[in-house]
């Protein structure tokens, strides 16, 4: 039986899980988020949840723009380390193997292994609580064909993809169901 518990349960999930990367004087860094979304399509633009206190969201703060990266389920222990190590202490690209490319309309990094990725340019950002919701018009996208049908679609014989659960836990999409828990080191 439902009834009301003190405090707040994080029950968004599972949901899809964003690897934001920025760039500000040359320097690189990419966190995860759960917590963001279309909101027009045309124009096309994005929002996402980001901490204050975290150093992507100073590098979104100086360079105005950030890039959105979806990866496949075969690389969802990598989603779980971005987490597990400070940008401001090291690089995480070099540190985790991450390869990738500079955007064509913004710099921040693009993820060589994303299937899916934006290039935003900052439009708004307000405070709500201990996160900023930051807006941005998608200034690019780039997509692997591969992985979706023509009538733009997942093609799961193509692609898994990971959906957060929480705790570190993911299910995978496709044609079949697994659940996997990854540890961070």
């Amino acid at each position: 039986m439902r009834k009301p518990i003190k405090g707040t349960v994080m029950h968004s999930y599972p949901g899809m899980v964003a690897l934001v990367t920025a760039h500000s004087n040359g320097n690189n860094n990419i966190m995860a988020a759960g917590w963001h979304t279309y909101i027009s399509i045309e124009p096309p633009i994005y929002g996402v949840a980001i901490g204050k206190e975290r150093y992507t969201h100073s590098l979104v703060k100086e360079s105005n723009s950030f890039a959105i990266n979806f990866l496949p389920y075969e690389k969802a222990e990598i989603i779980v380390r971005v987490g597990s190590i400070s940008g401001r202490e090291q690089n995480k690209f070099e540190a985790l193997g991450l390869p990738f490319e500079e955007g064509i309309t913004i710099s921040a990094p693009i993820l060589k292994d994303a299937y899916m990725a934006y290039e935003c340019k900052v439009i708004d950002q307000n405070t709500y609580g201990d996160h900023d919701w930051i807006v941005g018009e998608i200034t690019e996208c780039y997509r692997d064909d591969a992985k979706f049908l023509a009538n733009g679609l997942p093609n799961f014989n193509e692609v898994s993809i990971p959906l957060y659960l929480g705790r570190s836990s993911f299910i995978k999409t496709d044609n079949e169901i697994a659940i996997e828990t990854f540890t961070k080191k």
